[in-house]
């Protein structure tokens, strides 16, 4: 009566088939190249590992205590033939894995810029890729697309066949940019950018979502992957300039980056061509230092202690930065009291260490307040 259960359950194995094992069956070259490599990689592995297991179970049913007519031999220790097979077969696999592995790593690197399309489209001389700057906030998705002046929340859109180039950072804290049927996961970390080129070879509607947990919204942070063909993506376009959603500037960036769970789609109808810049460079806030600024000043020497407060700024506690709760300023040791000096360094060890001002420098294009000048070395009586 058993069996006729199990037989009776074999049918509803069927629906099974209605699902999308996305990642065996992607619609980018990309993920394909990078499933093939999966497929490989686990078969040549099971090589090794499908032999052993019907080896340990083999020898376990033949030399049972059961067994009175199996060979045995106690003094055996040694078989010539037996070590080559043992070795040389693993060693071949292994060579076979690395090689394979090694020559997908640098094919898809995720830096590299496409040379094909597809298995037989090689990508044209002179071919202009489309460019996406992805900004991962708390907690929803930024697409900014440079070139055509728009940007959209949670929602992607990209046109078959052609190359793609992502540029990837983050607001606030790590997450991970994944659309398995395009390509491999790329993760988005604030005050830096990576990179990932890919292309898209199906009209369809498709998932992304952060691959890496951040905080609280996270299992929303989803969107949308929209393939279309080039005159499909020409009318998304339009459609979203004609939108009267607004400029997305550094006032509306601002707003946009607080914390916010389940956002629904969003466009802008244009965005400011350096807000990504800004973004990466953690400088969006109206007369706060960038970081390129702040290493530019670094390799000049520094601004000792007006540095320090200057490095504050690009702590990733933004929200109370902004006043949005209240911050306790660090506190620095200017001087050291001793029992000769039991207010401190003397007046003239302090006037030769101790900075004109403390005050943080802030802005881009900054002019010279003195600061400068009151680190400048005084010249030597020699």
């Amino acid at each position: 009566m058993k069996r006729f259960y199990i037989f009776a359950l074999l049918p509803f194995l069927a629906l099974l088939g209605g699902c999308n094992a996305i990642v065996l069956n992607p619609a980018g070259d990309i993920a394909i190249q990078q499933r093939d490599l999966v497929i490989i990689s686990t078969v040549l592995m099971l090589l090794i590992i499908v032999p052993v297991m019907a080896l340990t179970a083999w020898f376990a049913w033949h030399y049972r205590a059961s067994n009175q007519s199996a060979r045995y031999e106690p003094n055996w220790s040694h078989s010539t033939h037996l070590e080559l097979i043992i070795w040389s077969a693993p060693l071949l696999i292994i060579i076979c894995l690395g090689a394979v592995t090694w020559m997908a790593t640098h094919m898809l690197d995720p830096w590299r810029p496409l040379n094909r399309t597809g298995p037989d489209k090689e990508v044209a001389m002179g071919a202009k890729p489309l460019n996406v700057q992805v900004v991962a906030l708390d907690w929803k998705w930024l697409f900014i697309y440079p070139e055509q002046g728009i940007a959209t929340v949670n929602e992607l859109a990209a046109p078959v066949d052609r190359p793609l180039n992502f540029k990837i950072s983050a607001s606030s804290v790590m997450n991970a940019f994944y659309v398995p049927a395009l390509a491999g996961m790329i993760y988005a970390m604030p005050g830096m950018q990576t990179q990932l080129h890919a292309v898209i070879n199906k009209e369809g509607t498709y998932k992304g979502f952060s691959a890496n947990y951040s905080g609280k919204g996270f299992s929303e942070m989803r969107f949308n992957f929209l393939a279309m063909d080039d005159a499909g993506f020409d009318k998304w376009v339009a459609s979203v300039k004609a939108s009267d959603a607004g400029k997305l500037g550094r006032t509306e960036y601002l707003d946009l980056e607080r914390p916010s769970e389940a956002m629904p789609v969003k466009k802008y109808a244009s965005v400011d061509p350096q807000l990504f810049d800004l973004i990466v460079n953690m400088c969006v806030q109206p007369g706060k230092m960038c970081m390129h600024e702040m290493a530019a000043i670094d390799a000049k020497g520094g601004l000792g202690l007006a540095g320090n407060n200057i490095v504050q700024s690009l702590e990733y506690d933004k929200y109370a930065r902004r006043g949005d709760e209240p911050v306790v300023k660090k506190s620095y040791v200017a001087s050291v009291c001793t029992k000769t000096a039991p207010m401190g360094m003397d007046a003239q060890a302090a006037a030769d260490v101790t900075p004109v001002s403390s005050t943080p420098l802030v802005g881009a294009g900054l002019p010279q307040p003195g600061m400068f000048q009151s680190f400048a070395r005084k010249p030597s009586n020699s």
